[in-house]
């Protein structure tokens, strides 16, 4: 790629996201402001920063891969079961976990936990189970240190260094505002990239021949279930844990407390319906996976997860314009990591705050030290992943899954049952279905005995919610009578 052209869209980019990260600072006063905004955000804006958020490099970057190799179970995998599962689950919970937060002056997920239950000891451990987090903060780091690599020529640890000041600078400045005004211009340059990248391969679907391709490839291919596949295998792996997990998904601290940015049910239909489309657009990078097999691309020398970067660095052709489109994918790929980045962060380091270290006797400190701590959370979160991203395992993207699934697993009881379920809930039975939920997809997981994270994750969510109602109608009938 042209080192000019390549400079000038990367500075351009870079330049973009410090001013609207000063612009996000000027509005941050308190730990309030920093982790859920002030109520005045437009909710097309939330919702444009919900449908990056959700997307990240994982869309991007990391699921074509899944595509590239297993094919169309791995396609109706994310683009249908788990679209599904988008919509469905923030349609059942965000209006109540909305009205019950703004009721409750919530700034957290386990914030919210621990009012909703009255339970300091659940708070706690909603508190440190999202510290599995982590694992997606590195999966990320991950796929944007590639891109970036792949764009500048830069080592992987440079690339990384300069990622993580970066997102981690202005997140440190602007907290949900920097997030929010990010996450939309990048947004904006996400979309055009996801239908730039659909129409390079449209002479493989505009014929009509697209699925006699597939077959080409080998029947297991192109068909519902991939028999061949350690993942995609039967209809539960392919629609029922992609509905399932994804859904659970939805109840992470950077998913579901965009919702709080909101001032009413007005503004929430709103932000659903832009959020939806929005994400819709996105999903039709998963199409890459499959012109990169059908193109007869091998796979790159560092696995699946670099199908989508060795695509796109020959997709456009030769010549300086289409170097110039190159590096204008490059960076817009850039921009899905950092915009899933930039909410985690902000989630997370919220949540450390206050939920960790403003507990007892930090419990009164003053706003100012309250906003410094969120600050200096943030500083740690980023030296640990940075750390951990350094030599990530192979598959980063199954890596990122077994703690953020597990993560989904856990939160799934409390907030469902939560939302859903008025007046006040005993909280023994949502604790131990919780803490079974954790246990279970990992056992499940790390034993070998399902390899697939989003199936283990899935048993667990379905199991757990029938322990949960089971106790809570033992603890019902056991409850004195009034």
């Amino acid at each position: 790629m042209s080192a000019l052209v390549t400079t000038v869209l990367l500075v351009a980019y870079l330049g973009l996201l410090a001013w609207l990260g000063v612009a996000g600072m000027k509005k941050t006063t308190t730990l309030s402001s920093f982790a859920i905004g002030n109520k005045d955000m437009n909710p097309v804006l939330v919702g444009v920063a919900m449908a990056s958020s959700i997307a990240s490099t994982a869309t991007f970057v990391i699921n074509p891969g899944f595509v590239y190799v297993d094919g169309w179970s791995a396609f109706l995998h994310y683009a249908v079961a788990a679209q599904a599962g988008v919509i469905v689950g923030l349609i059942a919970v965000s209006r109540g976990f909305r009205r019950l937060g703004d009721q409750l002056g919530a700034l957290t997920i386990p914030d919210w936990v621990r009012q909703r239950y009255r339970s300091e000891g659940l708070g706690l451990f909603f508190a440190v189970i999202n510290l599995l987090s982590l694992a997606f903060i590195v999966l990320i780091l991950f796929g944007c240190a590639l891109l970036l690599t792949n764009l500048t020529g830069l080592g992987h640890v440079p690339a990384l260094i300069i990622v993580v000041i970066v997102v981690f600078g202005y997140v440190l400045a602007g907290g949900t505002y920097a997030h929010t005004y990010t996450n939309a211009a990048q947004a904006f340059l996400m979309m055009v990239v996801a239908v730039a990248l659909f129409f390079t391969g449209w002479e493989h679907i505009g014929d009509g021949e697209f699925f006699s391709r597939l077959r080409e490839v080998g029947p297991s291919y192109a068909s519902v279930t991939n028999e061949t596949s350690l993942l995609y295998g039967d209809a539960f792996a392919v629609f029922v844990s992609g509905f399932t997990v994804t859904f659970a998904l939805m109840l992470q601290p950077h998913v579901l407390t965009k919702v709080l940015y909101l001032r009413s049910d007005r503004d929430l239909r709103t932000f659903l319906f832009t959020t939806f489309v929005v994400g819709g657009l996105f999903s039709l990078c998963l199409f890459v996976g499959f012109y990169a097999r059908l193109d007869g691309m091998p796979m790159p020398g560092g696995g699946q997860d670099h199908v989508v970067t060795t695509y796109v660095s020959t997709a456009f052709g030769s010549g300086t314009l289409a170097e110039g489109l190159t590096a204008a994918v490059f960076v817009a790929l850039l921009a899905a990591g950092m915009s899933t980045l930039d909410g985690i962060l902000v989630a997370v380091s919220a949540m450390v705050t206050h939920d960790l270290y403003l507990r007892g006797p930090r419990a009164d400190a003053s706003p100012r030290k309250a906003l410094a701590a969120s600050r200096w959370a943030v500083i740690i979160i980023g030296l640990v992943a940075f750390a951990m991203a350094i030599d990530p395992p192979a598959l980063v993207g199954l890596f990122a899954q077994k703690g953020v699934y597990g993560l989904a697993a856990a939160s799934f009881v409390p907030l469902v049952f939560g939302v859903l379920r008025r007046g006040p809930l005993p909280v023994v039975p949502v604790a131990v279905a919780s803490g079974f939920a954790l246990a279970l997809h990992f056992s499940l997981h790390l034993s070998g005995t399902l390899p697939n994270p989003a199936v283990s994750a899935s048993w667990a969510i379905l199991a757990s919610t029938a322990l949960g109602l089971v106790l809570l109608y033992v603890a019902g009938r056991r409850s004195p009578k009034t």
